[in-house]
């Protein structure tokens, strides 16, 4: 029937108003292509060592104990000069538990809640610190010289000495699957590598070469240490830490940092040509990639979506990039565009169960002018005629001249 028709053509009008909202899913980051990034104007001399992220903000630290400065970027891109609660050679920088942590060489340690601004705590010795990491609600540094050369603490706070495997160089520290593993560049000893569950009573594990071990980090089930020295073998892997594989590296550059991010391990180097970057998917196989120059690339990191390097080299490119910029935000953005979708859904969906319910309430078209027709003979209720032709006046009218009027 027409009336049917009618209805569903309004109901498929109001289907075909929805729009829908595609949500752009981010880019990943690639460790591939590298960018130079300029840091604060200010910090052009220093010598950056160490560069983390966590909550929503990278935080590096630099070695110069003229000026022992701390840098901030919520992008990457673009970074602030901080005060640090001590000019001091400062060499690692982590965060866990909502706080910042540096450590440095000069035997002191400093926290942040925001990574603004710092306050100094007493270290459990004044030992030369190089790297600190948490874990397992934990904080665990380790460091190159002293007796206790492993220190922890709760709350980053307070601070308790700790025993070392062996009185080695220890350079990095890091946290995963249950165990702390730490790595040293003390050559041909062979204990090079030590691990620990809870951080304070330390096991030594056979290191896959006597090369000097300068970084390790832990991801997607596998255990990665970069080296400084060595021939071909400058990358050792492990399942769970104690057993280490010499892995061959993509070149025999001197590998300063190794981070995990987005399914990739990425390394950067203090020396080579134009290659100071290698990635890999599995740890095993290492692919060279160009770096953005050919800086004393010290430290790398990963967060929101982006891989992070820092270097010591003099001037303003102290830093680069590769990856998404601001992919947390970009995922916020996407997040509110389809809770935007959602609610213009509901909201037309209303709408339509609305309409429904007032085309339920019209009567047909046949109905309606039915209806209308007896509307129009009650008011018009006296009948004209002429020949064939018949009109309706209102009741006591005259008729149109030529009409006569009928009961």
């Amino acid at each position: 029937m027409l009336n049917k028709n009618f209805r569903a053509t309004v109901i498929t009008l109001i289907l075909a108003s929805f729009c829908s909202v595609s949500v752009v899913v981010p880019a990943t980051a690639d460790g591939i292509t590298w960018t130079i990034r300029t840091s604060p104007v200010s910090l052009e001399s220093l010598q950056w060592q160490s560069v983390t992220y966590g909550n929503g903000l990278f935080v590096a630290v630099a070695g110069n104990a003229s000026c022992g400065c701390v840098m901030t970027s919520p992008d990457g891109i673009n970074w602030t000069s901080r005060t640090p609660a001590t000019d001091d050679d400062w060499r690692s920088v982590t965060y866990g538990n909502s706080l910042f942590v540096a450590v440095s060489i000069s035997g002191t340690v400093m926290t942040s809640s925001d990574g603004i601004t710092w306050t100094s705590r007493t270290p459990a010795a004044p030992n030369q610190w190089t790297s600190v990491t948490y874990g397992n609600g934990v904080f665990v540094a380790v460091s190159g010289s002293g007796i206790n050369r492993v220190m922890t603490s709760s709350n980053g706070i307070t601070w308790t000495s700790r025993t070392a495997a062996a009185n080695n160089a220890w350079q990095s520290v890091a946290y995963g699957n249950g165990l702390f593993v730490a790595v040293s560049n003390t050559d041909g000893i062979g204990n090079q590598v030590m691990t620990s569950t809870d951080g304070i009573t330390w096991t030594s594990r056979t290191s896959a070469a006597n090369n000097a071990w300068k970084s390790v980090i832990y991801g997607n089930g596998l255990w990665v240490a970069v080296s400084i020295s060595g021939t071909g073998n400058r990358v050792m892997t492990s399942a769970d830490g104690t057993t280490w594989t010499a892995r061959t590296s993509a070149a025999n550059n001197s590998w300063n940092s190794v981070t995990y991010g987005d399914g990739l391990f990425v390394a950067v180097s203090i020396t080579g040509t134009g290659n100071r970057v290698m990635t890999s998917a599995d740890g095993f196989t290492w692919t060279s990639r160009v770096s953005a120059s050919d800086s004393v690339w010290n430290s790398v990191t990963y967060g929101d979506g982006l891989f992070v390097a820092v270097n010591d080299a003099a001037g303003l490119n102290q830093i680069m990039t590769s990856g998404v910029i601001g992919l947390s935000a970009r995922t916020a953005a996407a997040a509110n565009a389809e809770t935007a979708r959602v609610a213009e859904a509901a909201r037309k969906a209303k709408e339509q169960q609305e309409l429904r319910e007032i085309l339920a309430l019209i009567p047909s078209i046949g109905e309606l002018t039915l209806s209308l027709g007896e509307t129009t003979k009650s008011l018009y209720s006296t009948k004209c005629v002429k020949g064939k032709t018949t009109k309706y006046v209102k009741s006591g009218a005259k008729c149109p001249k030529g009409y006569v009027k009928k009961k």
